[in-house]
């Protein structure tokens, strides 16, 4: 959830855009000249304030809230309009419970008012298909599986950027792909559907503070008409950016490019997920 950047009336929009870059990027951030006259509306505020909240207070959800974040869900953009996904909102006790335990252990999985599990639903498209005699073969192929997993993405990503509007935090679940079939027969999920992430959802615990984690610099990310690579000094900054966060959240301090090359190391480091393609197939993916 992002804190706004306190700016007066004289203050301008290029110092407050200066102001939030600085909290994006840390010390790896390019000294770019900024354009003067961008307006920095409350809505690019709060996408470069955003972060993971992963500790949640007592404080009870609105009653109608699952049905507007939904709504702010089906507003982002879905390929050929065939809408691949579903979402199961979870808020049981015992069967959240049971979700932390197949996402290795994480607390906030159980301890959030709320969880959604954004699924990629090509049962639906199926039954669809099925009914109208066509059968619907194209969906055996991974370009169907692709369109139903980037659906659910950015309609979850749409969802993020309404609750933190509301003043809600949430946190991305990808330990629900640990154990695929345990997490499908919890939710009750036909064949060809899967559980891409949870969604934790809940107001902020005050006394927990969460700072923005830095991200790569844009020379990193960006490139100009073609691909290049990463040069090591842009990649010697960011490290530098995430040893200064790793000291404000009082956690140990790695570079990210020891974290990220340990992430990658093997299949062991994946967390079940190195078996990901035979569970999709045990889940009714044809993926030709």
């Amino acid at each position: 959830m992002s804190e706004p950047v306190e700016r007066s009336e004289a203050t301008s929009d290029a110092t407050a855009l200066d102001s939030l870059l600085r909290h994006r990027y840390g010390e790896s951030r390019t000294q770019e000249k900024q354009a003067a006259d961008l307006p920095v509306s409350d809505f690019i505020e709060s996408l470069l304030g955003h972060r993971s909240v992963r500790a949640y207070s007592d404080r009870a959800l609105p009653d109608d809230i699952l049905h507007t974040i939904i709504a702010a869900a089906q507003s982002a953009s879905s390929s050929s309009n065939l809408q691949a996904w579903s979402v199961v909102a979870v808020q049981d006790s015992a069967r959240k419970e049971r979700l932390a335990a197949y996402a290795g252990n994480q607390k906030h999985v159980s301890s959030a008012p709320l969880l959604l599990v954004f699924i990629a639903d090509l049962y639906r498209l199926r039954s669809v298909s099925v009914a109208a005699g066509t059968k619907g073969d194209a969906l055996d192929y991974l370009e169907s599986f692709l369109v139903a997993v980037i659906d659910a993405a950015l309609a979850a990503q749409n969802a993020v950027v309404a609750l933190e509007s509301l003043g809600l935090g949430s946190c991305y679940i990808g330990a629900m792909r640990n154990k695929p079939e345990d997490v499908a027969r919890e939710l009750a999920l036909p064949a060809e559907a899967f559980a891409v992430f949870g969604l934790t959802i809940g107001y902020p615990a005050a006394e927990v503070k969460t700072d923005i984690k830095p991200r790569l610099p844009q020379d990193v990310i960006v490139h100009l008409e073609q691909y290049q690579q990463a040069s090591p000094e842009s990649l010697a900054r960011y490290d530098t950016s995430i040893h200064a966060f790793q000291r404000l959240q009082h956690m140990p301090e790695q570079d990210w490019t020891e974290l990220a090359s340990r992430r990658l190391r093997g299949p062991e480091s994946l967390s079940g997920r190195d078996r990901l393609v035979s569970a999709l197939q045990a889940l009714g993916f044809g993926l030709k």
